[in-house]
């Protein structure tokens, strides 16, 4: 049975983290480094990324920290998932990026250490799109439901239907496509990642249907999770702004289960919807607060599941 949680999970500790105005062009969650010290935003980063690295560790799930370098100049690279994804059967797949500086997060390095660490059958990359200025930037634009084969996208400037197509055609996974919009000045304006208003667990899923704002879509998607199992737990636009759609579920090596959320998130939660969050794991809920405002992204956008066979146990 293919799992759909992992207790592996591949983290990049940043070398240069900062507001990216390369990516800020359509990501709104981002805001402007207001006259703080760049020294100083890398630095409170860097507390938040080790405190939650700890508290996940501390749980027993399995962590791969990679260090960043500060000559590549790759504000982003706290972000991995969007540039890879690992598979049970030991596929690999490497996505194409918007922004051009991060197109160098994809590290030969780590991809070899990956390789020494899992068994990793065929490498697959979506790269060559990049060329065509098309996009599909990994589980930040997908958001996969192994066990039943499906991946539900956002379509966006950063999850373009081509290669959303190729990557259905390659993996098997069947598309569920919609288009998902949050107000920014009075205007609708498209959700750069579908993780930002996304996930699915196991037998649950968090998700903003009020962002998609086209009711057929909707229901669809809402169709598509009931009939999969999925208890749907909704979240309004301003918990979405909070970054509570960017969760994700894993386990530890004992099999409990976790959902891993930032405080910001977990915050904006009511009673209610915490309580049924609960049932399917204990919560992790790191702050992350100087991340999510320079960087436009949350926890879920920090790790990256490994589902790869180990050569030998971690």
């Amino acid at each position: 049975m293919t799992k759909q949680i992992t207790n592996t999970v591949m983290m990049v500790r940043p070398a240069s983290f900062h507001m990216n105005e390369q990516t800020a062009v359509n990501n709104f969650y981002q805001q402007k480094e207001d006259g703080r010290a760049v020294d100083e935003i890398q630095q409170r980063a860097l507390l938040e990324f080790d405190a939650f690295v700890d508290s996940l560790k501390s749980n027993g799930i399995e962590v791969l920290v990679f260090q960043d370098r500060a000559e590549d100049d790759t504000p982003d690279s706290i972000f991995p998932n969007n540039w890879n994804s690992f598979h049970e059967d030991g596929t690999v797949y490497l996505y194409p990026m918007y922004a051009e500086n991060r197109r160098s997060e994809v590290k030969p390095d780590i991809l070899h250490k990956i390789k020494s660490k899992f068994e990793v059958g065929e490498i697959h990359s979506f790269r060559h799109w990049e060329k065509e200025n098309k996009f599909l930037e990994g589980t930040g634009s997908l958001i996969l439901d192994r066990p039943n084969k499906l991946a539900y996208a956002a379509v966006s400037d950063r999850t373009q239907m081509p290669v959303l197509e190729e990557f259905s055609e390659k993996s098997g996974f069947e598309l569920v496509t919609f288009h998902a919009f949050q107000t920014v000045h009075q205007e609708r304006l498209p959700i750069y990642h579908t993780n930002v208003m996304m996930c699915v667990g196991e037998k649950f899923s968090v998700v903003c249907l009020d962002s998609i704002d086209d009711y057929s879509e909707r229901n669809q998607l809402i169709k598509k999770l009931e009939n999969t199992g999925k208890e749907i737990i909704a979240i309004s636009e301003d918990q979405c702004n909070q970054f509570a759609g960017n969760m994700l579920q894993v386990m530890n090596k004992n099999g409990e289960k976790f959902v891993v959320l930032s405080h910001t998130a977990y915050s904006s939660l009511s009673d209610e919807q915490l309580k049924r969050l609960t049932v399917h794991g204990t919560l992790i809920h790191p702050d992350l607060s100087t991340i999510e405002k320079y960087g436009g992204g949350s926890a879920r956008c920090m790790l990256a599941e490994i589902f790869l066979q180990p050569k030998y146990k971690l």
